[in-house]
Formats: structure tokens, C-alpha cells, sequence
């Protein structure tokens, strides 16, 4: 039989006795031994009628069993579906409704809570972590090897449900191909192998830390030092051993933030990546000051993976994402009509390749309206290409502001703002205005003991901006609202000062 996930990533360990997961606790799980337990997972999966196609529900802990679970769902022909840890019970409720799932893996602290999700849908709970993980028990008892599920390239492994932060939440259908199309690419142009060793300090609910970084090692065969979470003092222990690191911006800046944070430390160190949020210029310019790494940035998103990538050999330009991965196509098109815009022009970004999702789960009329017949996905982004081929993103459509009739894009305002003294980081969204339809207000978060002044920033933009770009007002904000992945949530900040009484235009 053949399985397209489970032959390419897993099964070519097969006895491979080499580390593949070092834990936090000093444990070190070789390839072999983790095929071993993969497989005894996956008994436990079929005795408790999960089949292929079935949804495997999973909010748990970040453990070697997770990952375990992962590879066993893939080796059952199963659809794993990883959930971010901080969902409420309330929030669980619709992915159990939507994705109805035949089996719910949580934490064992939360098994009497899940638990009435699970009677209520008539899926079989187990748990993992604690001192009593039932999964863990069960596997226990089961032999080391299992017949692979016969899975084809179309076939789903993994449901992945988008952020929602408009509208609900939307689950992406990955297929094996999805999946393994995007690993060997990025393998192959980041020039992973099995001596690299990869800091794995992100969550495993999200494309990056369960797809892009496990994937891709999984693939490459690399050690992978699985840390429970980001903690900059381990880091700082692992680096002088280890060739790879996987972030977001917070990581770096943290990172930067500490004296320990040297060359010398990362000297044995081959490739720092970035993702899931925008990279500040100036965070790139620091790092490699510190360090002499120049930090690379990759675009990619639930529902296609990654799409784009700076160059590993070539130059690395910060406030861009790179070139289109081999094999996949991404334009820049009119939002209106979905005509090619010429380089330089801000557009729609649409992607096309293996990478793109099979479309969204139970919502036909919304996968027509994101997934076009010639399979381009409109991704929501704009963008816009260089003249020699680097693309930059200028923001999310829904963050478009349209004011007085006119378009801004916040990124053109905030790139402005972040450079200014004292100025650590901004977000510019815009707010109901019943004259302009729209007012543009700039969210500040000051450098640790600064305190920026605000009319001399405003002062910055009238020489830099037209009058329609200009802020109605500047917020002096303790930190900017962000997701798991570090990405700013600017719908927070609308509905925030949404109803805050605004200054009259200023001319």
C-alpha cells in the first residue's frame, strides 16, 4: 500500500537509530523509537473506530506524544485537526459541531470540560499529559508496528481552521500533497539535511511550528530540540549547538533584548527564519549588527503553506518576503477585475501550485469565492513586486482604509512611524468617520522609557505624506494586541476605538 505523507516523511526511518527529538527534560527519542510509538498510537486510533477520512480532534499539550499523535493520524488515514491551546470551551464548541470529529484529544486538566463536547457530539475522548493520559496508557499496551492506511495525493491529512477574526472561523482542507509538495520545496531551498538541528520553540496547532518545521526535519531527517515554549535564557543554552532556528519577530526581538544574545553564541548557527508577522527593518539591521545572520523571511498562510521565501544564497532585502517557491505561482492582481498588475503596482496577491488547499471545509460557496477555477487562491494580501522579483506585502485587504474616497495602505504610514525615535513599533487602522467614511488612527508603543511626542510625529508625516495619509489621531498604547503567532490584530484595535470620539480633520 502507499501512503504519500506517511511514505516520504515517516517511513523511510525505519530503524534510522539517530535523535530526532531531544525534550526538555534531557529525553532524547530516536527516528526509530518514535515510529515505534507512532504506530501504537495508531492502534489506539483504529480500536476506537477511528477510520479513514475520520477527524482527529487534537488540543493538547506540547509533547513527543503530540507529535506521535500527528505521525499516527497520518499512518491511519485519518485528518488531524490541531487547535490552539488558548481556545475556551465556547470557542471548542464550533470546531466540534463543524469538523465533527470521530475521536477529541485534549489535556488531561480539561478532560471533565471537553469531556461534555465529546458525549454531546458522539466522539470518543482521550487525553494526553498529566499523570493519567489515557492515549499514553492505551498505546502502552499495543504492538510497535501497524499496516499504513492506503492514502493518495488528493486525500486530506490535516483541517486547519483560519483565525476567524472576521466572520467564523473557516477550516482549510490540506491534502498529503499539500502537505509534502511544500516540505520538499522548502528543504530543498533552505538546504535543510540531517545535520542540521532545529530550535523547535513554536506551537504545533499552526502551519508553521506542526507543518513547516516538523515537516520539514521530519523530511530532511534533523534533530529537533522540542522545547514546551519560547523561553530566551534555553535558547541562548541550545544555540551554540544547534544550526536552525524557526520564529516569529517577538523571537528575534526578544532575543535581541538580552546581553547574552551574541555572535559568539550563535556562531555554530547556519539559518535564522521568520514568519507568521511581519519583520521590522530595523530588528533585521540589529540582528545582523549583533550577530553578522542576516534573518531570512518567508510569506505563507493556513490555507496554502508557504508561497514565497528570501533567498537562502542570495541577498536576503528586509520588508520583503522573496521570490515564489519553485513550483508555485504568485501575481499580483486588480482587486476589481483579477488582471495582472504590472511590477511596482499594489495588488492582490494570488497563489497557484501543489501547495493550495483543496478549499474549506462544509463552505462551497466560500471556497468559490477565495479559490478561482484556474486554482488561484486570493489570499487577502497585497502586495507588490519589486522590479527585480522581490515581494512585499502592504498589508491585508480587510485592513485597507478607504478614506474621503481615497485607498491607504497602513503599512506606507507605519513604516514611517517605526523609524521615528522613540517609536518602537505602530499599527494604523482605520475607524467609522461619518464625514471621510473612514479616519486613519496610528497605535504607538513608546521604547522602553521613552515617551514619543506626538505633535512632533505628526509633524514627521505632513513632511513625508499627502494629507489623506495623515493619522486623525495618535494612541500611546502599553503593547499592540497580537495572536499566538505574533501577528497584530487590528480588528481589536477598531473595535476598540471604534465609538472614541474623534478630532476634526486637521488641514
Amino acid at each position: 500500500m502507499t501512503n504519500t505523507l506517511y511514505d516520504s516523511l515517516f517511513a523511510h526511518h525505519e530503524g534510522n537509530e539517530a535523535p530526532f527529538l531531544q525534550l526538555d527534560d534531557g529525553q532524547v527519542v530516536s527516528y526509530h523509537a518514535f515510529l515505534k510509538r507512532a504506530a501504537q498510537i495508531a492502534h489506539v486510533l483504529h480500536i476506537n473506530g477511528v477510520s479513514p477520512g475520520d477527524r482527529i480532534f487534537v488540543q493538547a499539550p506540547k509533547l513527543a506524544e503530540t507529535i506521535a499523535l500527528y505521525a499516527a493520524s497520518v499512518q491511519a488515514g485519518a485528518v488531524y485537526l490541531p487547535l490552539n491551546t488558548a481556545y475556551t470551551l465556547a470557542e471548542l464548541e464550533y470546531f466540534v459541531s463543524d469538523a465533527q470529529p470521530a475521536m477529541i484529544v485534549c489535556d488531561s486538566k480539561d478532560e471533565a470540560e471537553i469531556g461534555k463536547l465529546a458525549t454531546q457530539s458522539g466522539a470518543k475522548l482521550l487525553t494526553l499529559g498529566g499523570d493519567t493520559p489515557s492515549l499514553s496508557l492505551e498505546a502502552d499496551a499495543q504492538r510497535c508496528v501497524f499496516e499504513t492506511v492506503d492514502r493518495a495525493p488528493d486525500d486530506l491529512a490535516a483541517l486547519l481552521y483560519t483565525s476567524g477574526t472576521t466572520g467564523r472561523s473557516k477550516g482549510a482542507m490540506l491534502s498529503h500533497q499539500n502537505l509534502l509538495s511544500n516540505a520538499h520545496a522548502l528543504v530543498d531551498l533552505w538546504g535543510i539535511t540531517n545535520d542540521d538541528r532545529l530550535i523547535h520553540a513554536l506551537p504545533i496547532f499552526h502551519t508553521h511550528g506542526l507543518f513547516v518545521a516538523m515537516n520539514t526535519s521530519l523530511l530532511a531527517g534533523s534533530e529537533v530540540r522540542l522545547m514546551e515554549k519560547f523561553d530566551v535564557g534555553l535558547i541562548l543554552e541550545e544555540l551554540p549547538r544547534s544550526t536552525l532556528l524557526m520564529g516569529v519577530p517577538t523571537f528575534y526581538t526578544r532575543l535581541l533584548a538580552d546581553e547574552g544574545f551574541t555572535n559568539k553564541v550563535t556562531g555554530n548557527m547556519r539559518l535564522f527564519i521568520s514568519g507568521s508577522a511581519p519583520l521590522l527593518a530595523e530588528t533585521h539591521v540589529a540582528f545582523e549588527t549583533r550577530t553578522g545572520h542576516l534573518i531570512l523571511e518567508r510569506y505563507g498562510m493556513t490555507e496554502t503553506n508557504m508561497n514565497t521565501s528570501n533567498p537562502y544564497s542570495g541577498e536576503r532585502r528586509a520588508g520583503t518576503v522573496g521570490m515564489a517557491l519553485p513550483g508555485t505561482e504568485v501575481i499580483v492582481t486588480n482587486p476589481e477585475t483579477g488582471a495582472l498588475l504590472d511590477q511596482g503596482e499594489v495588488g492582490m496577491i494570488e497563489v497557484r501550485g501543489p501547495n493550495v488547499f483543496n478549499g474549506y471545509w462544509q463552505m462551497p460557496e466560500k471556497t468559490a469565492e477565495e479559490l478561482r477555477e484556474n486554482g488561484f487562491f486570493i489570499t487577502g494580501d497585497l502586495g507588490q513586486y519589486s522590479e527585480d522579483g522581490y515581494l512585499s506585502i502592504v498589508g491585508r485587504s480587510k485592513d485597507l482604509i478607504i478614506t474621503g474616497g481615497y485607498n491607504v495602505y497602513p503599512k506606507e504610514i507605519e513604516d514611517i512611524l517605526n523609524d521615528v525615535d522613540g517609536v518602537l513599533e505602530a499599527a494604523v487602522f482605520g475607524v467609522p468617520d461619518n464625514d471621510f467614511g473612514e479616519a486613519i488612527i496610528a497605535a504607538l508603543v513608546a521604547e522602553p522609557g521613552e515617551k514619543p511626542d506626538t505633535d512632533r510625529i505628526a509633524g514627521t508625516i505632513r513632511d513625508k505624506l499627502s494629507r489623506f495619509k495623515h493619522p486623525r489621531r495618535y494612541e500611546l498604547v502599553p503593547e499592540l494586541p497580537r495572536n499566538t503567532m505574533g501577528k497584530v490584530q487590528k480588528n481589536v484595535l477598531r473595535e476598540r476605538y471604534a465609538n472614541k470620539e474623534l478630532s476634526p480633520a486637521v488641514s
